[in-house]
């Protein structure tokens, strides 16, 4: 195998596993990203001698709020909040609601939400007692309002998927026209396929900006015709952005309509001139190329000064939809995870950087297939591979740089539905990859053969044809000439449309005719990858709509701020939750192995937890742990919670009550239905400390 050979080879394998990597990391990135809640005053589970005031949240980054961002409710299910939410002391990481005088003894449920500052809606809801503990006939439905109703939340995330592929359809096809293949810009294919790239985000971007309002609020999708929702959204970041896109949609139809109007005329006379003028003098052998150095300096003066016009409009126009892909790029980056946490001034370039490539490999894809069943030369394909190429490797380091700034935890790979959606995704690309050194392996066919590697020229097609010229195509088919049919012709408008029907087939017949055996393969090649990387985008867009992963760390510190809240920031007592009612035979039992890494004895063992009755509401906790040996051990700490991911609620932390060495028992209130994590933190010495977590279905 040559040298050179192996090296590219060895390049491109290093581009797959770099590429692989990124993918496979990016996808825990938002993770991290989104807001959570860090205390409540009153605390969860708190019960307090005398009536709060106010009920006061406060998150880990700035939220917006609405007028029923935050519900108190009272044993009977009544609203007895006054007033509408608002920042406290005017801090916008938080959110307090004032209370009714003359509040009874009971239990009172608090239902939140709020936006946060990377523009995903987040709720949840907590109870707090006064007085003494009580029975509470707050349903479920009741908090309902914490995510956002079914049928918008669907077509929500089916607005956002179609918008992200409309932005690579849109992007990576103009750049394959600029960048690889110009006089595409004449065939009707592309221009379809730009204008559907075009149509489809202007749909789209209008379609989210009005589910905007009830995604967040989880009303009905009748609400989307509320204008005073679209207002509300408009006054957000995510609104902001969505009416820049917008306009810049705007500009992008002014920009198609000079890219096809521009690089899809046919090339001027002057450059067809010097072209046949040069071939003449060649021809004759008067005055050739071999003949008369300064004749043939002439004509390639004159082919370059003819060809001169279309450069300059390729590279203005190049300038302006590069401006314009960034531009689009930023109402996304601008209004989501890379817009909060560190390094907002890196990632924001970086983010923008991302889509644009994004856009170039997987847009150009699909121009690419287009551009195959018009008959383009391996040169265009070449060119398109190593654009490509180029784009996997930015994806790559922008995707390694993203994963560092919010990964989450390796472990929830598995032990999450998160974690499963995104070794799903990893699959996927593994697959096109695969697919894409396929369709290279196919494209160094098509350049080994040079009469497969030319460019297929189109026939041209009149759209009308005189006497005369029906007479010259008719005696050089078929050798007779039958003027008298073609004077006919011109005058029967039936005949006339036969006729364009042949002349169409025969044109379909000459660019199926270069569609070789290699062309084929080619084709069928990237036509798979681009169905893979359809694939890639939905599973994206569920990955992006799945529970966030911070089931390891940010669980752990979050429980930790929960217990310390707990511990009375308004002047109450802790626990009080309402007894449970324990059933026989509805004992779940988990267990959690774990290990601190530490040396003392109690630094390895089993946690045990069991919940009775597993059920919504008040449930009867008991945790025990035990050692290598299996007897209990003591730890220094030890803290118990619940989170139920996809309500963004919690984590609930049970206060538990000592039962002897390594025995602890409490009362868990957990109010909803689902899929809760258990997590349970053990620190076995002043620096030894885990985290271990487990799935517990409740309903």
């Amino acid at each position: 195998m040559p040298a050179r050979l192996l090296g590219r080879r060895i390049t491109g394998l290093l581009g797959v596993l770099g590429a692989v990597l990124a993918l496979l990391l990016a996808g825990a990135g938002p993770a991290s990203a989104h807001a959570a809640l860090q205390s409540t005053d009153p605390a969860q589970n708190a019960v307090l001698p005398a009536a709060p005031q106010a009920v006061t949240l406060t998150f880990s980054e700035a939220v917006s709020l609405s007028s029923d961002s935050v519900r108190v409710l009272d044993p009977a299910g009544r609203a007895v909040d006054a007033g509408s939410p608002a920042h406290a002391d005017g801090k916008d990481n938080t959110a307090r609601v004032g209370l009714g005088s003359g509040l009874a003894n009971g239990t009172y449920t608090v239902a939140w939400r709020a936006v946060s500052e990377d523009s995903h809606p987040i709720g949840g809801a907590f109870t707090f007692s006064i007085g003494a503990p009580s029975a509470t006939t707050v349903s479920t439905t009741a908090l309902q309002s914490a995510e956002a109703d079914g049928l918008v939340a669907a077509l929500y995330g089916t607005g956002r998927t179609v918008a992200y592929a409309a932005f690579a359809l849109l992007a990576g096809a103009a750049g394959f026209v600029l960048l690889c293949w110009p006089a595409g810009a004449s065939r009707r294919p592309v221009q379809r396929l730009l204008m559907t790239g075009w149509v489809a985000l202007l749909v789209s971007t209008v379609g989210v900006l009005m589910l905007r309002g009830p995604y967040e609020r989880g009303s009905g999708v009748g609400k989307a015709f509320d204008l005073s929702l679209v207002r509300a959204t408009l006054d957000e970041r995510i609104g902001t952005a969505l009416a820049a896109r917008l306009l810049l949609l705007a500009a992008s139809g002014v920009f198609l309509s000079l890219l096809v109007g521009q690089l899809g005329l046919p090339q001027g006379g002057g450059a067809k001139a010097a072209t046949s003028t040069g071939a003449d003098s060649t021809g004759s052998g008067g005055a050739g190329a071999d003949g008369d150095p300064e004749e043939a300096e002439l004509r390639e003066l004159e082919r370059r000064a003819a060809e001169r016009p279309q450069r300059e409009a390729r590279l203005g126009l190049g300038v302006a939809g590069l401006v314009l892909a960034v531009a689009l790029s930023a109402t996304w980056v601008g209004a989501d995870h890379a817009s909060v946490g560190i390094q907002v001034w890196l990632a924001l370039p970086l983010g923008m950087l991302h889509l644009v490539a994004m856009a170039l490999w997987l847009g150009g894809l699909a121009a690419m297939l287009v551009g195959l069943r018009e008959g383009i030369g391996a040169e265009v394909a070449d060119r398109f591979s190593k654009i490509a190429f180029g784009a996997v490797l930015v994806l790559a380091g922008t995707g390694v740089y993203q994963s560092w700034r919010g990964l989450g935890s390796w472990g929830a790979l598995t032990g999450t539905d998160y974690g499963r959606l995104l070794l799903v995704k990893t699959g996927c690309v593994i697959a096109m990859l695969g697919v894409a050194w396929m369709s290279r392996t196919w494209l160094a066919r098509l350049r080994a053969t040079p009469e497969e590697a030319a460019e297929v020229a189109p026939e041209p097609v009149a759209v009308a044809a005189s006497a005369s010229d029906t007479v010259s195509a008719s005696d050089t088919a078929s050798g007779t000439g039958i003027a008298s049919d073609a004077g006919a012709d011109s005058e029967d408008p039936v005949r006339r449309a036969q006729l364009a029907r042949q002349r169409a087939a025969r044109a379909n017949a000459d660019r199926a005719r270069g569609l070789t055996p290699t062309r084929a393969g080619l084709r069928r090649s990237v036509l798979v990858e681009a169905v893979v990387a359809v694939a890639v985008l939905v599973v994206t867009t569920l990955l992006t709509n799945s529970p966030p992963g911070r089931v390891a760390g940010e669980v752990a510190a979050a429980a930790a701020n929960g217990a310390a809240t707990t511990n009375g920031t308004s002047g109450g007592t802790t626990g009080g939750a309402p007894a449970p009612q324990t059933v026989p035979g509805r004992t779940v039992e988990l267990k959690l192995p774990y290990d601190t890494k530490g040396r003392t004895p109690n630094a390895k063992g089993t946690a045990t937890v069991t919940v009775n009755p597993a059920g919504t509401g008040s449930n009867e906790v008991h945790l025990k742990l035990d050692g290598a040996d299996g007897s209990p051990v003591e730890v220094p700490e030890v803290e118990l919670a619940f989170t139920l991911p996809d309500r963004d609620l919690g984590p609930l932390t049970v206060p538990l009550t000592t039962e002897g060495t390594g025995r602890w028992t409490g009362t868990a209130q957990l109010p909803l239905a689902g899929n809760w994590v258990v997590s349970v933190v053990i620190r076995s010495s002043d620096i030894d400390q885990t985290t271990e977590i487990k799935q517990l279905k409740i309903g």
